[in-house]
């Protein structure tokens, strides 16, 4: 007898995905939508999640907005705490302020710092006891990472930091929460054109350099993430935990 693909569809889970009002987390929150899941886009700025949330209910899918800063953790643990488990979890919500490390500013490290790793920190952690307060032995945790999780880039010594924080907080939750049927994995996206890094490309040194450094000659688009937060988040990859899927072009292949 062949044995069966393990399905792509997301149907009956619940997914939250933060930093979801534009860029990888829109794309992010609209993918699991379109596989099936019912999506809690999470965000700071209240009208980008409702507009997303109306256009992915639009296209006939289930969708809800909730407003939350995560550097808050107070909000954040009562957020986590006051809903029904989330089956699938995309911490994405992140920042960058690149800058040599003689001109970064305290206030540039601690706002990364809280955001990027702390932030992040504390979401996968509240995330993770509402499963097991609830007694949910199956999940997925996406940790948004980044290609800078695995190399080093000039004016990016903060970022790299906090990236490469986050792969290990990967690997060591992976762990973790094996034994409660949780699995743990970054998804490590290129340079990625979005709103954020739209102005970043209209230097053509900038834009050459990072096209130099990728080996399918071409800048990545969010639409090159969807398929992988669908992989990761269902019963497709459900023998990957601890990994990173490089979605980098080749970047970190040379």
């Amino acid at each position: 007898m062949l044995p069966a693909t393990p399905s792509f569809r997301l149907d009956g889970k619940r997914a939250v995905v933060t930093g979801a009002g534009r860029g990888i987390g829109l794309a992010s929150a609209a993918a699991l939508a379109q596989a099936g899941a019912a999506v809690t886009l999470v965000a700071r700025t209240t009208a980008q999640v409702e507009q997303v949330a109306e256009q992915i209910r639009a296209h006939g899918a289930e969708a809800r907005a909730v407003t939350l800063d995560i550097t808050d953790p107070v909000a954040t643990r009562h957020f986590f705490a006051d809903q029904s488990p989330f089956h699938i979890l995309v911490n994405n919500a992140g920042t960058n302020r690149p800058n040599p490390i003689i001109d970064t500013p305290d206030a540039d490290l601690d706002a990364v710092v809280d955001l990027n790793v702390k932030a992040a920190w504390r979401v996968a952690r509240d995330w993770c006891r509402s499963l097991l307060d609830n007694e949910v032995r199956s999940g997925s945790l996406i940790n948004m990472s980044s290609q800078m999780g695995h190399v080093g880039a000039p004016n990016r010594t903060v970022y790299c930091a906090t990236k490469h924080a986050i792969e290990g907080l990967t690997k060591a939750l992976a762990w973790e929460m094996g034994p409660h049927g949780i699995r743990v994995n970054t998804l490590c996206p290129t340079f990625i054109e979005t709103e954020m890094t739209r102005p970043m490309f209209q230097d053509s040194d900038f834009r050459e350099m990072v096209m130099g450094m990728i080996a399918l000659g071409r800048i990545g688009r969010v639409e090159d993430i969807m398929g992988a937060v669908v992989f990761l988040a269902g019963d497709a990859s459900a023998m990957v935990t601890g990994s990173s899927l490089m979605v980098d072009g080749g970047w970190t292949a040379r």
